[in-house]
């Protein structure tokens, strides 16, 4: 497999900004016009990137013995992993317009990895072992996404009770999580440089858990309204992060961008359908092409990495016999 098997979990940060762009399209196709195709090749282009970086990381954790249970139990690319069944999970809503059948057999089945390892990941971490100067905000991404975009994938699949079962994982997770996630970052030292892109996460619980909630209540209530004021709130801390972001030296972990706004931007859409304000449509189009113009711009960035061979890891020392205590 060549470089792809130095794939880490870390890299699934990219089908899974290209799914969340592509439900922001789609969001904008139900509201403002948007041409349906486009969505759909945004689905089909994150299809192809997870299918390349899954058969790159299988390769990464069949060719050490242990690789696998290494990775679930790292501090820092743990909570990763979870983001390849999660982005199986978006795939099957993208898919659920043309194949509803399917689509729900794909979102049950990536749903059951989902929640499965979001449990084995918090039995885990309550062995006590975190460190918390480690502790960093793709911890949100297990349980607090999985659990919040699993309830509005079970919803759009016809699912609504186990969307309300997912839901309440979610919002709870998040309580716990981020109120634990926000100490380490006020108190703590600051995250370290690679790290610094996931503070993008923090800005995705609420507006995931928004638009989980608008597919089970379609009706705005107070819930929906308090989920949008701290999605605000999160927003406007994220403008003040822009200069620490501009710091940090591009790395894939820039992608931990691309979902989290997307998010914002498809909650905004949302809610500028419900209110109906003057020119409302022409601010869902420029919503709408704003991220894709962040996820483009994060896209090319990357594609130039690519060429300079400076995007994936390097690879592991190679062990001598003598190192390894075989004769040469």
């Amino acid at each position: 497999m060549g470089i792809l098997s130095r794939t880490p979990p870390n890299f699934f940060a990219t089908p899974f900004g290209l799914t969340g762009l592509a439900g922001t399209w789609l969001a904008l196709s139900h509201t403002a016009n948007a041409p349906r195709a486009l969505s759909a090749a945004l689905y089909v282009l994150a299809a192809a990137v997870w299918l390349v970086l899954l058969a790159g990381y299988l390769a990464r954790v069949t060719a050490t013995r242990g690789r696998l249970m290494a990775d679930l139990q790292d501090p820092v690319l743990s909570p990763f992993v979870s983001v390849i069944p999660i982005v199986a999970m978006q795939l099957g809503v993208g898919l659920h317009p043309d194949a509803p059948r399917t689509a729900m057999v794909i979102v049950d089945i990536a749903l059951v990895v989902v929640i499965g390892l979001g449990g084995w990941l918090t039995g885990q971490w309550m062995t006590g072992n975190l460190d918390q100067d480690k502790f960093h905000p793709g911890y949100l991404l297990p349980t607090v996404a999985g659990g919040l975009l699993a309830s509005t994938a079970a919803t759009t699949v016809g699912q609504p009770g186990l969307g309300r079962v997912c839901f309440g994982i979610g919002i709870v997770c998040w309580l716990v999580i981020g109120s634990l996630m926000l100490q380490r970052l006020f108190f703590r030292p600051p995250l370290p440089t690679p790290l610094v892109p996931t503070m993008a996460i923090e800005v995705a619980p609420a507006p995931v858990g928004g638009l989980a909630w608008f597919a089970l209540t379609p009706v705005p209530d107070t819930l929906a309204y308090g989920l949008a004021g701290y999605t605000i709130l999160m927003v406007l801390a994220q403008i003040r992060l822009i200069p620490v972001y501009l710091r940090t030296p591009f790395t894939p972990g820039y992608w931990a961008f691309t979902f989290s706004y997307a998010a914002v931007a498809t909650l905004a859409i949302r809610w500028l359908t419900v209110e109906r304000p003057p020119a409302h449509q022409a601010l869902s189009w420029l919503i709408t092409l704003l991220l894709t113009a962040l996820i483009g711009a994060i896209a090319i960035r990357s594609v130039m990495a690519l060429a300079q061979n400076s995007y994936f890891p390097p690879p592991p020392p190679k062990t001598t016999a003598h190192e390894s205590g075989h004769p040469r």
